[in-house]
């Protein structure tokens, strides 16, 4: 009896397992399909972190392409085109309001064609659609949000909106567009002329004598909105423009004037010391929403460490200040460690947002810190640290949250606690390792893993600005690396480059963006190196450019090759910014190849280019800081040094090593033939010549000499 009922248990039991495995199976299933998106658009398709980021929202977002654009027209559409990019805070809020909700999506689903534009890869488009915002608002920035007609011209646009008012405001432009067309028509046709008009270059044949141009009278004026406490301009949010210090700091330097160069080193010294500076990680945010430099906004933008790394280097070799070289180092370390891929390609950007501990997104959760937090991982430290990053009501954000900024020197802070510098850094160095620990146990801000040529041609050169002035090694490795990968991944088989690269692929065709910062950082290359493969494929470049961007008629090169697919209309980027502008870019290096192979056509491209220039400099300085700094080569002797010899590399990191802004550098082991080496190389001697166009002193053995000739040339 015992055996049947063992039996039927063991039978009933079997059964039972059976249907909660099948049960369990089931849950699994169904708590995996749950886990799926509930949306997919096309944009899954698509490799930019950002047009990633929308992939799977309710709005049937489009990537801009042909095939996108024949569809609004195919279909009669109106079409909403929203640009941003994937570092940026309020595109993610309005992501999340509008993008993210039904009811926003099934409006936009009806009704338009909607676009997503990564900005960072397609520059043009952006730039078009901000110029017409620009006109019909008075303003613009990102999101950038463009209703235009079915041929892509705009009709209506904006940045940020809440939920409700863009429901409302897309709903009355159909309304409009289903009830009198022919209204937007016109305001589209008036708008384009606009646009076109917005970035015009008039080509100026009269006679323009630099070497008298009033520059200084153009600083003085320049100099009347300098923020005289904290640097940099007297006006909240603060970017940090480091072409324009590049520029004040050379012209400061070279015609001796004190009260300007203290102006660029308080300003440069207050944003070391402020919270736009991350003094855990090392490198700088994008802009600092206050005047003191101490709240930024958190995200990190490739193409700023990369200037800022030049000028920082570049304002070491004029002050010798060790904090600079801090600043240099610990940025290039943020960049190796968080920025760089295998193959020596940079990233673009990290995201402001990250997770705090309610799992929320949150801007700068990541760099924050409470005061309990800190007490707790500093123990005995805590009131030094206190003191020096300023963990008090002056570094107070909000929420008991502290930005760590600095107000005091290291040798002030010595003072006040009777601690030799020594031992103050290596107090620091202890702090930045625990804390950077304690940090990377957060949640990360989203990294922007796509590479961008013009940025990399950007971080190229600061990593060899920062070689010249530390003489590192890893500094030249990274950059030799960087242009290895330019070169081999970049460049397309027409002599073309791409603009963009991302899992291994490349993509977008170039912008003169691209061709001018690649070019001036293999300039920059060759002449710490000498190796002619850098100037040579520099030129190559610059003659491409010629061909594919330059019009005669204006004298200036178009952002877009001729082998685009046409817009709105085709700019000329001359206005420079926080990255100077593409065509003042060109125009020096058109001036420094001119002279490194004696091309009249290079050199009467750039003073033409500067001629075109010269009224809009003289209304907006500060807008055109790298055509001031062209200009300066104009204004001042221009020289040429060439080092030719077994020891030129040696000779040449010392010569590196000053701060010359006006000169070139050409130089070769061996007996060359290009213009400035030909009949100079001298068996079994190393000689330096100085020259100005051509005309030399008599060769110099050591590079002290050889400075003391630049002097008294």
């Amino acid at each position: 009896m015992k055996t049947i009922l063992q039996r039927i248990y063991m039978r009933h039991l079997s059964i039972l397992i059976v249907v909660l495995l099948l049960l369990i199976s089931c849950n699994s299933s169904q708590k995996e399909a749950s886990t799926e998106p509930a949306y997919t658009n096309e944009l899954s398709k698509e490799t930019s972190p950002y047009l990633l980021q929308h992939a799977h929202n309710p709005v049937n977002w489009n990537a801009w392409n042909a095939i996108t654009l024949e569809k609004a027209k195919n279909e009669n559409k109106l079409m909403i085109v929203s640009i941003g990019y994937s570092a940026c805070h309020w595109c993610h809020v309005m992501e999340r309001e509008s993008f993210e909700d039904s009811t926003v999506a099934a409006v936009m689903n009806t009704h338009f064609v909607s676009v997503k534009v990564d900005r960072e890869e397609r520059p043009d488009v952006d730039q078009i659609y901000i110029n017409a915002v620009q006109l019909m608002t008075g303003s613009a920035g990102w999101p950038l949000n463009v209703i235009t007609l079915p041929d892509g011209r705009p009709i209506w646009g904006g940045t940020y909106f809440t939920k409700e008012n863009w429901i409302e405001a897309i709903s009355k432009m159909q309304d409009l567009y289903d009830e009198e067309p022919q209204k937007l028509i016109e305001f589209a046709d008036r708008l384009e002329e606009g646009i076109k008009g917005m970035d015009l270059v008039t080509l100026n044949t009269g006679d323009v004598d630099f070497t008298n141009y009033p520059t200084a009278k153009l600083i003085e004026n320049w100099s009347k909105n300098f923020d005289t406490s904290y640097g940099g301009y007297n006006r909240a949010p603060k970017f940090m423009m480091p072409n324009s210090n590049q520029f004040l700091l050379r012209y400061a330097f070279q015609t001796k004037e004190v009260e300007l160069l203290d102006h660029v080193k308080l300003t440069m010294d207050k944003m070391a010391y402020g919270g736009v500076y991350d003094h855990i990680g090392g490198g700088f945010s994008r802009y600092s929403t206050d005047a003191k430099w101490h709240i930024p906004h958190f995200e990190k933008m490739l193409y700023d460490n990369a200037q800022l790394v030049s000028l920082y280097s570049n304002a070491y070799l004029v002050t010798k200040n060790p904090h600079y070289k801090e600043v240099v180092d610990e940025s290039l370390a943020f960049i190796a460690r968080e920025m760089t891929n295998e193959e020596g390609a940079f990233y673009s950007s990290l995201d402001a947002d990250s997770y705090n501990e309610n799992n929320e997104l949150e801007e700068g959760a990541y760099y924050v810190f409470k005061k309990n937090e800190l007490e707790t991982l500093l123990t005995t430290d805590f009131g030094l640290f206190t003191a020096y990053y300023n963990v008090n009501s002056f570094g107070l954000w909000e929420e008991e949250k502290y930005v760590l900024i600095r107000d005091k020197s290291d040798a002030e802070i010595s003072k006040m606690f009777s601690i030799t510098k020594e031992d103050l850094q290596v107090k620091k160095k202890a702090w930045k390792s625990l804390l950077l620990d304690h940090r990377n146990k957060r949640s990360k801000p989203r990294l922007d893993d796509k590479t961008l040529t013009s940025w990399n041609g950007l971080m190229l050169k600061g990593y060899v600005d920062a070689y010249k002035a530390f003489q590192e090694n890893t500094y030249l490795e990274a950059a030799l690396k960087n242009a290895g990968f330019i070169d081999k991944k970049q460049h397309q088989a027409s002599g073309a480059l791409y603009h963009s690269y991302k899992n291994g692929k490349s993509t977008i065709n170039g912008y003169l963006e691209d061709y001018a910062a690649v070019i001036d950082g293999y300039i920059a290359l060759y002449e710490v190196t000498l190796d002619t493969q850098w100037i040579q494929k520099a030129k190559k470049l610059t003659d491409y450019t010629f061909t594919n961007f330059f019009d005669t008629e204006k004298g200036m090169f178009y952002f877009t090759s001729k082998e685009d697919a046409a817009l709105v209309t085709r700019n000329f980027e001359y206005r420079d910014n926080v990255i100077p502008a593409s065509n003042s870019i060109m125009a020096k290096n058109l001036f420094v190849l001119s002279h490194h192979f004696d091309d009249k056509k290079y050199a009467n491209t750039a003073n033409q280019m500067l001629k075109n220039v010269v009224t809009d400099i003289e209304q907006y300085p500060s807008g055109f800081a790298n055509w001031l700094d062209l200009l300066m080569h104009y204004q001042t002797k221009y020289f040429e040094i060439v080092i030719v010899g077994s020891n030129a590399l040696v000779l040449t990191k010392e010569i590196n090593n000053e701060y010359i802004p006006n000169k070139l550098i050409a130089g070769s082991t061996k007996d060359e033939t290009a213009p400035l080496l030909e009949l100079r190389y001298v068996e079994d001697e190393t000689l330096i010549y100085v020259c100005v166009n051509n005309t030399c002193k008599l060769p110099v053995e050591d590079s002290e000499t050889a400075i003391l000739t630049l002097n008294n040339f």
